[in-house]
């Protein structure tokens, strides 16, 4: 029995990408220089702060957005990332998830609103975060490359693209979570969508949406060693060069340096919302 013809649907996404190299490549040069730029300003920035002094600054800012435990974690486990020597790799990979964080809480938020008041683009957005979700985030690495070559821009893509879903899925929860009579109130006092939304929906979803910016801050951090195999520096730069290096000890260390960033970033971004109902109180 003769095989069915395989459909060229490689091809169609190979002729699909060159299209809109061709047609958009003076868009993708401007995005990655907007993202290199906003990259390394975040990085030029924090070095210019002695690291003791700098370590400092961001623990005294944990204990203001969260609690006093967990700005001794921090304070303790920077000045240790410094003693082992990742300081400036540290840094990278901080304003790495900075970079990618900001963007997508920038386009997920307002998706995530759009999505909650409309079910049509629900509907369409849904299955889109469950395709970015479900595919391999070696994928996503494949366009970037092609579109913003190698360096920190395609690592800073990939990061967007992977972390954004959370963002947007738990803005549209947080939205609909609402108490209908809360919303019911609000339009028999005769309030429009837009103050609905900034005045009530939004402030009640906000613990919600933390929780998606806190799972968004995790996922782009799970990505800093798969983009360091596209040259974006930092920490997962050193990982990766431990491994086809078969340094163990050096592996082992930047990778406590990736777990500490990665505690102190998600402690600080849960106790948020907490702390401001602290001091509301």
């Amino acid at each position: 029995m003769d095989k069915l013809p395989r459909l060229p649907f490689a091809d169609w996404i190979d002729t699909f990408l060159d299209w809109l190299t061709m047609s958009y490549g003076g868009a993708f040069d401007h995005v990655a220089n907007f993202v290199e730029s906003t990259v390394g300003g975040i990085v030029t920035g924090l070095a210019v702060v002695p690291p003791v002094v700098l370590t400092i600054i961001l623990s005294l800012l944990a204990w203001w957005m969260s609690k006093r435990s967990i700005a001794i974690f921090t304070f303790i486990g920077f000045l240790f990332i410094d003693y082992l020597g990742f300081w400036n790799a540290m840094l990278d990979t901080l304003a790495l998830v900075i970079t990618a964080v900001v963007i997508s809480i920038v386009i997920g938020v307002p998706l995530g609103v759009w999505a909650s008041q409309k079910e049509l683009v629900r509907k369409i957005i849904l299955p889109i975060l469950d395709f970015m979700q479900t595919m391999p985030a070696f994928v996503y690495l494949l366009p970037a490359i092609f579109f913003f070559n190698i360096g920190v821009v395609p690592g800073v893509v990939a990061s967007v693209i992977f972390s954004m879903p959370p963002t947007i899925r738990l803005t549209i929860l947080g939205i609909q979570q609402v108490p209908g009579d809360i919303v019911e109130a609000t339009e028999a006092f005769g309030s429009t969508t837009w103050q609905r939304l900034s005045k009530v929906q939004l402030p009640l979803a906000a613990p919600t949406i933390m929780t998606g910016i806190n799972q968004s801050i995790m996922l782009a951090l799970s990505m800093v060693v798969i983009a360091s195999m596209v040259g974006a520096p930092g920490l997962g730069e050193e990982v990766y060069r431990a491994v086809t290096q078969l340094k163990t000890g050096v592996g082992v260390e930047a990778g406590v340096a990736i777990v500490i960033l990665a505690m102190a970033l998600d402690r600080i971004s849960q106790n948020i919302g907490a702390r401001k109902k602290e001091r509301n109180a």
